[in-house]
């Protein structure tokens, strides 16, 4: 694996979906209030995958450390556990995107609201509370209630406040769709390494809850995020919210081979539901757009 083909590797492309879907549902609904701005709007997207990445290479760190990426591992091959990259290496460029972060959520604060730079520290300190620190979050089964706030209600929500200086009702529902579909996405990882996980004693939900019952949890955020749009044309008897619903025929691929699928197999359902992830947010944001030109 050449070194820039390892460094791609190791951002987890599938997983990137994650931190784009709330940025569009958030812009989108301040666009269809009138209040939207690409440098911001471009600026955010920055800002959310560089946080997404910085998760991602924060983990590969503690797994490599703690014996989590071994041989038995039945997921994609991590780069530092390949030796394609050093563990100095991976540490240095982890500081180095948490830095410039840093310096682009200044930025952003300037030019929008100084109350977004709590949201924004919180955001960093998950990156690295996720897999480091005194308590792994992932390793205590606690990083997927962690996901659904970071990733649905803080990430969609917070880019409507970057725009509006305000909180709605709408953006607050509306922030359930990526909050759940982002924590499935994490639990068809934690599933598909149910064994090696609790191998090594790291202690995911999954290897808690074991594979049948993940399951059951894994369809029931499924259904949840499809009651989103549902409950959202019956709040606001705009049938328009129905849109997201295009994507149902995913949904029900999901649910259907989360069981049927084993080990490496798992890999594909993985980025089914980023490309579930992100159409969601494409189709709940050409809501919000139709809702204002027509």
């Amino acid at each position: 694996m050449s070194n820039l083909r390892a460094w791609i590797h190791s951002t987890r492309p599938k997983t990137l979906p994650a931190s784009l879907a709330p940025v569009f549902i958030g812009s989108s609904y301040s666009y269809y209030l009138g209040k939207f701005d690409w440098l911001i709007f471009g600026l955010i997207c920055l800002i959310s995958l560089l946080v997404q990445i910085s998760t991602n290479f924060i983990n590969d760190i503690y797994d490599f450390k703690n014996g989590v990426d071994n041989i038995n591992r039945i997921g994609p091959k991590k780069s530092l556990f390949t030796g394609a990259i050093s563990l100095s290496q991976m540490k240095t460029a982890s500081i180095l995107i948490m830095f410039l972060t840093f310096m682009i959520g200044l930025w952003v604060c300037s030019m929008t609201s100084w109350w977004l730079m709590p949201a924004g520290i919180l955001s960093m300190l998950f990156a690295w509370a996720y897999t480091g620190g005194p308590y792994p979050l992932s390793s205590k089964g606690l990083a997927e209630p962690f996901v659904f706030i970071f990733f649905g209600l803080v990430a969609t929500n917070g880019t409507i406040f970057a725009f509006t200086n305000e909180i709605s009702q709408i953006g607050v529902y509306a922030s359930f769709m990526p909050g759940l579909l982002s924590t499935t996405l994490l639990m068809v990882n934690n599933i598909r390494d149910i064994e090696n996980d609790s191998q090594v004693g790291k202690m995911t939900l999954e290897v808690r809850l074991g594979k049948e019952k993940s399951v059951k949890l894994f369809n029931f955020l499924v259904t949840a995020a499809l009651l989103v749009p549902i409950f959202m044309v019956l709040t606001y008897q705009n049938f328009l919210f129905f849109i997201p619903l295009i994507a149902v025929p995913l949904y029900g691929r999901l649910s259907k081979y989360i069981d049927k699928y084993q080990g490496k197999e798992l890999n594909k359902l993985l980025a089914l539901n980023g490309i579930l992830l992100i159409l969601n947010g494409l189709l709940t944001s050409l809501t919000f757009i139709f809702m204002k030109i027509l």
